[in-house]
């Protein structure tokens, strides 16, 4: 019997550089390009022994050439595909839990340089897939190019479920109930302007109060206003300026694919994502007593203190995306946040969700009447952080190890609560805590950055201090 589209003969292996611990991200051309996204996509529905995948794209300029390539690649397996077109990350994640499908491939870059692209995947039920999980397997198979003989080739259908997904999200919050709010909504030119549109039209049919003031709104993957990456201080300027200009009650900011939010209070104030973690694990834990919160170990005092005092379980993860939904489905988790903006969600599949965090939020500041300042404001005293702080340094693993050596001298442990606390951990990067302050030191596992959190117990003087210290001593390596 003839089998369709014989695979090549298997080439000399060559390493693929842009597989990193979740998912894929690479520089186009040498890293990432149609040839290699047409081999991943062979692999990933080969590993799965896929009948039916989703796939979308976020809106930049090559996203929609390497999603025809991975979709030859998935169809050449034998896989049928489906196209959602332009979708952020979560979009894809709702298909492969609403469809019966086999998983699901976003092509994005999310907030990394214009030269960027890459790739993210789960499988079957939004399962999540990384280097720990099946990616090993994927990246070996594409570089190998060791691809099994099929018979029949899949089909390509198009189809948008952007009604089902908008649903789904309002389904979150008892919209009726929402007071009168003004929000400015940055989407950065990126792919989350489709989604605000629908769900605005949604609360015009049902006459709910919210307006929504719209900047950098129509998808542009040229980003004339930057990469939209709210993490950054430069970044944050201009929906700051909005919230004020406008007198808004809130601010709302999102990344490329949208699956990270960043908040602004009514005074254009940015909050850094670990108190909106605590906010939100305190608002589910208030509805359900006694659940699992996972939080990552950057920043997690606040959420720990939060969580144990609503009578909740903090369970810390490694940071990324599939390690966090890995964890949240060992532990049937609520609710998962970490502190770079990502918010997980049990009734969304145990997936990240930027759309889902804003709306939780308009629905608290409807409840009890407080602004979002209020309501984070005592938190922000009693734990006050660094935020993230990224370093280009010429060796990461010399420099924390530099950092390590240091503070090997105070090596010791502390109690609290009547438990040992271990003073040094190497959990994800190194983390040191001491009574009254804590560090998080790491590489990234996206870019060739050295990321470090200090957060501290009531003394934003000792946040200030460490990481000046901390500053002094990766200068010297």
């Amino acid at each position: 019997m003839r089998h369709f589209n014989k695979p090549p003969r298997a080439k000399e292996c060559s390493k693929l550089r842009c597989f990193t611990a979740y998912d894929v991200r690479g520089k186009l051309g040498s890293e990432l390009n149609e040839d290699i996204a047409y081999r991943i996509g062979r692999a990933f529905a080969q590993h799965l022994k896929a009948r039916k995948i989703v796939i979308g794209g976020d809106n930049r300029l090559t996203s929609e050439k390497l999603k025809k390539a991975v979709s030859r690649g998935l169809m050449d397996a034998g896989a049928n595909v489906i196209d959602l077109g332009m979708t952020g990350t979560e979009e894809v994640y709702f298909a492969a839990f609403h469809l019966d499908v086999d998983g699901g491939i976003e092509i994005t870059a999310s907030h990394n340089p214009i030269n960027y692209n890459g790739m993210k995947f789960v499988g079957r039920g939004a399962a999540p897939i990384s280097g720990d999980n099946g990616l090993a397997s994927i990246k070996a198979l594409a570089e190998s190019r060791n691809f099994t003989c099929v018979r029949k080739r899949g089909t390509l259908t198009h189809r948008s479920l952007l009604n089902a997904y908008c649903g789904h999200l309002l389904g979150f919050i008892t919209s009726e109930k929402l007071v009168p709010l003004r929000l400015v909504v940055n989407a950065g030119n990126g792919a989350a302007g489709h989604v605000i549109d629908a769900i605005e039209a949604q609360f015009l049919r049902n006459n709910i109060p919210i307006e929504f003031i719209k900047i950098h709104h129509r998808p542009n993957g040229e980003f004339p206003h930057g990469i939209p990456n709210p993490l950054l201080p430069a970044n944050r300027k201009v929906t700051s300026q909005a919230v004020k200009a406008h007198h808004a009650d809130m601010g709302i900011a999102w990344d490329g694919d949208f699956d990270r939010c960043f908040f602004f209070d009514g005074h254009g104030n940015f909050i850094e994502g670990y108190y909106i973690v605590g906010l939100l694990a305190d608002a589910f834990l208030h509805q359900h007593p006694g659940e699992t919160i996972i939080h990552d170990p950057r920043l997690t005092w606040n959420t720990i203190d939060i969580v144990k005092a609503a009578g909740g379980t903090p369970v810390s993860s490694k940071t990324g995306h599939s390690f966090i939904k890995q964890c949240m489905r060992e532990e049937n988790a609520i609710y998962g946040g970490e502190m770079s903006a990502h918010h997980y969600f049990r009734d969304f599949a145990y997936c990240d969700s930027g759309m889902i965090p804003w709306l939780l939020l308009i629905e608290l500041i409807s409840n009890t009447g407080n602004s979002l300042a209020q309501m984070v404001e005592e938190r922000i005293a009693a734990y006050p952080c660094s935020g993230e702080l990224n370093y280009k340094v010429a060796n990461v693993e010399e420099a924390i190890k530099h950092v390590r050596n240091y503070y090997a001298a105070e090596e010791q442990s502390w109690y609290t609560d009547g438990q040992e606390v271990p003073y040094l951990e190497d959990i994800d990067g190194l983390s040191i805590t001491f009574s009254d302050w804590r560090l998080n030191l790491r590489a990234s596992n996206t870019e060739p950055l050295l990321r470090l959190n200090v957060e501290a117990r009531n003394d934003c003087q000792l946040v200030r201090k460490h990481v000046e210290e901390i500053e002094n001593i990766i200068g010297e390596q």
